[in-house]
């Protein structure tokens, strides 16, 4: 339709909260509530029939996550439960079969920048901005891979996709700073290249729409 319209209201105001889609509805899982406290309750909407419902909870609350979803099942990683716990490496897992949420801890601390590709997750952590880590949810494993950079480390970056393959945007305006492109299927040692993709301006989080 290419325009904005209003949907129904969540059951729970939130704020800085986990969000996927997985099998054509939508899930939020945690954030902030309207007093400033952590929440764990998740909510699923329904597009048909435009309305969220309440469903499990978390098994803690937690602000400043971020969700995927592979197969049936939604991801919920990194954040925290409150301002005196450190980042949280727990991986929440939600199986929409079974309505049951699992857990498992070897995840990522303080996730940056995000983007799912194929049936992989890659994320930049904020103390590693020259490192990829790549989630496999097959085996639940990660993998980290160098990012061909030089320059200043505080320097951040966005993820994006096109193409399947992963685009790697500088959130500064950096001199000699070019659009990096990640190609999983290329042979070992030459998954790397510059790309000519480039925003117009600063870019703080990108998304890609299948029309």
């Amino acid at each position: 339709f290419r325009r904005w319209t209003t949907i129904s209201k969540l059951n729970v105001a939130r704020c800085d909260f986990a969000c996927a889609e997985v099998n054509g509805v939508i899930y939020v899982a945690g954030g902030f509530g309207p007093d400033g406290d952590s929440l764990s309750s998740v909510e699923v909407y329904d597009p048909e029939q435009n309305k969220w419902a309440l469903i499990g909870r978390l098994r803690r609350p937690r602000w400043g996550c971020f969700g995927c979803s592979f197969e049936d099942k939604m991801y919920v990683m990194g954040g925290r439960s409150s301002f005196t716990i450190g980042n949280s490496r727990f991986i929440d897992v939600y199986d929409t079969n079974s309505g049951a949420w699992g857990e498992f801890r070897n995840g990522c601390v303080m996730v940056t920048a995000h983007a799912v590709l194929g049936e992989k997750l890659f994320c930049i952590e904020w103390k590693n901005q020259r490192s990829l880590a790549i989630f496999n949810p097959a085996d639940n494993s990660w993998q980290k891979v160098p990012v061909p950079l030089t320059g200043s480390s505080s320097t951040r970056f966005s993820l994006g996709t096109h193409d399947g393959k992963l685009l790697l945007f500088s959130l500064e305006e950096e001199p000699g700073y070019q659009t990096l492109m990640y190609d999983p299927a290329a042979p070992t040692g030459s998954e790397w290249c510059k790309s000519t993709l480039r925003p117009s301006g600063s870019c703080l989080c990108s998304v890609t729409i299948k029309a």
